[in-house]
């Protein structure tokens, strides 16, 4: 596997070496050693899968609070989507900054999101999968988000947001000058 860190420090790219022949292809998705020696430190305890039927579908920004944050390892198994990181660490000097990337089933990418960012995607397929590993079982009383569409944090998604596709809890989240820092 190969990565890459972005500007923002925390998130990484990660692809995996594909075997391909005409029969399909192999890859190893997920290697405990080698994330924790390349990547982080961390311990996966929950897989979580979705399905999005619609072009445009927007997830997030979603996140937990302490004890419960979150750290997402975060691919794609059918279909497209752009995955988006926001950094939500209080005193960061990169706080409300985001990175994002484009994931394939195809290609197999992976985003590492850590704890202390806030995380969302946008399908570019009809009939996407998005499948993440978590450090955090889910917790209601934590769970917790921002706008996708905040001006303050700037994101440019790949489609018109005023189509996008969204829960209703995902159409009130609070803008991120709701946190502090």
């Amino acid at each position: 596997m190969q990565f890459e860190r972005f500007d923002i420090q925390g998130p990484a790219l990660i692809r995996p070496k594909m075997l391909g022949d005409d029969r399909g292809f192999f890859m190893e998705a997920f290697k405990d050693a080698w994330f924790r020696e390349n990547i982080e430190d961390v311990t996966f305890v929950q897989d979580n899968q979705s399905l999005s039927r619609q072009v445009g579908t927007i997830r997030g920004l979603h996140y937990q609070t302490a004890p419960f944050g979150q750290g997402k390892l975060v691919r794609c198994l059918k279909g497209s989507i752009f995955d988006v990181a926001v950094d939500i660490r209080p005193g960061s000097a990169s706080f409300g900054k985001w990175v994002g990337a484009t994931l394939t089933a195809e290609k197999g990418e992976q985003l590492w999101v850590p704890d202390g960012f806030a995380h969302a995607f946008c399908t570019l397929e009809p009939d996407t999968e998005v499948f993440y590993k978590v450090t955090n079982p889910y917790s209601k009383p934590n769970d917790a988000g921002l706008a996708f569409d905040d001006p303050e944090i700037g994101i440019v998604w790949p489609i018109d947001i005023a189509t996008a596709v969204l829960s209703d809890k995902d159409r009130v989240q609070p803008p991120l000058s709701s946190l502090t820092t």
